[in-house]
C-alpha cells in the first residue's frame, strides 16, 4: 500500500493511493498514518480490505497538499557516511559501525513543502536518502533478519544539512541536521511488502533541474536490516520513528571548488523508485 496524510499543515487526514493512480479517503476508518495504526495489523488489514472491496471514497487531488506521511514521529534517527561513494567523495574512511545521529521530528516538513536557508548559512546541502520506518518496538535484535521484519515501510527523505554548522561550529553534527524544515519526508509510505528488497533502489536527485545524484541502495555500507538491529542494541526503536539511512555520492560537499551549495530560489527534486518524487523550492528564513 501507499499510505499518505493530505491537506494543511496540522491537519492532514490519512490517505492512500491506490494501483490505478487515485487518491483516496482513509478517515473513515483510520485516524492517523502513525506510530499507532502501523503497529495494528488489524487496522492495516482493515485498510487492505476496503481497497480491495472498492469501499474508499475518492479524494480530489487538485491543489491537495501532501504532507509528511508518518504523524506523530517519535524519533528520527540518521544514518552518517553510508555509502562507499559518499564517503570516497568526501575524503573519509567507511566507518567500521554506523555512525548515528538524531534529528527532531519537528524539522519534518512534507515533499513539496519549501525548504527555508537558516540565516547566517553558507553550506546548505542536499542529501537523497531512503527513509525506514519502524513498525514494531525493536530492542537488542540477533540478526539483520529480524531487522527487516520490524520495518513496516518506506519513504523518501531529504536529510538537508548545513555543512559549516555540522562540521566546521564544535560539538556534535546535530547543528547542522535540526534547523527548521531541514526533514521533507513523502510523498508516500510504502509498506514493506511492496519493497521485497531495499537494496535494489536507484535514489536520484537534481537541483534546477541538473542530476547530481544518481546512486543505489546496494551502494550502502551497512544495509538496511543490518542497521535496524545495529540501533536495537542502543536504543528502543518504536513503531512509527524513522531512520534515514545515508546518501549517496553527489552532494554539494563532495564537488570541486566552489562548491554549489544551496541559495534562496534552488529547486530540489528527489525521486527513489518506487517511492515518489519530492520538489522543494529552497527560501531565506
Amino acid at each position: 500500500m501507499k499510505l499518505l496524510r493530505v491537506g494543511p499543515v496540522g491537519s492532514e487526514r490519512p490517505a492512500l493511493l491506490d494501483q490505478d493512480g487515485t487518491l483516496r479517503d482513509l478517515s473513515g476508518l483510520i485516524t492517523d498514518v502513525d506510530g499507532d495504526l502501523l503497529a495494528d495489523d488489524s487496522a492495516l488489514s482493515r485498510v487492505r480490505d476496503a481497497v480491495a472491496a472498492g469501499e474508499l471514497p475518492v479524494l480530489d487531488a487538485e491543489g491537495l497538499r501532501v504532507g509528511s506521511p508518518v504523524g506523530r514521529i517519535g524519533k528520527i534517527v540518521g544514518i552518517g557516511l553510508n555509502y562507499h561513494g559518499h564517503a570516497a567523495e568526501v575524503g573519509a574512511e567507511a566507518p567500521p559501525e554506523p555512525i548515528v545521529f538524531l534529528k527532531a521530528p519537528d524539522t519534518v516538513v512534507g515533499p513539496d513543502d519549501t525548504v527555508l536557508i537558516p540565516r547566517g548559512s553558507v553550506k546548505t546541502d542536499w542529501e537523497a536518502e531512503l527513509g525506514v520506518v519502524i513498525g514494531a518496538t525493536a530492542r537488542y535484535l540477533d540478526s539483520a533478519e529480524q531487522g527487516l521484519a520490524h520495518v513496516a515501510g518506506y519513504l523518501l527523505a531529504n536529510d538537508v544539512t548545513e555543512r559549516a554548522f555540522q562540521t566546521e561550529r564544535g560539538g556534535t553534527w546535530d547543528k547542522g541536521k535540526n534547523c527548521e524544515t531541514f526533514t521533507p519526508l513523502g510523498p508516500w509510505l510504502v509498506t514493506a511488502d511492496e519493497v521485497p528488497d531495499p537494496q535494489v533502489l536507484d535514489v536520484r536527485l537534481w537541483v534546477n533541474g541538473e542530476l547530481k545524484q544518481d546512486g543505489h541502495t546496494s551502494d550502502q555500507i551497512f544495509a538496511v536490516g543490518e542497521v535496524v538491529r545495529y540501533l536495537s542494541h542502543f536504543m528502543t526503536l518504536y513503531p512509527g520513528d524513522v531512520i534515514v539511512t545515508g546518501t549517496p555520492a553527489g552532494v554539494a560537499a563532495g564537488q570541486p571548488e566552489p562548491k554549489p551549495f544551496l541559495r534562496a530560489g534552488d529547486v530540489v527534486e528527489v525521486e527513489i523508485e518506487g517511492l515518489g518524487r519530492q520538489r522543494q523550492e529552497f527560501k531565506s528564513a
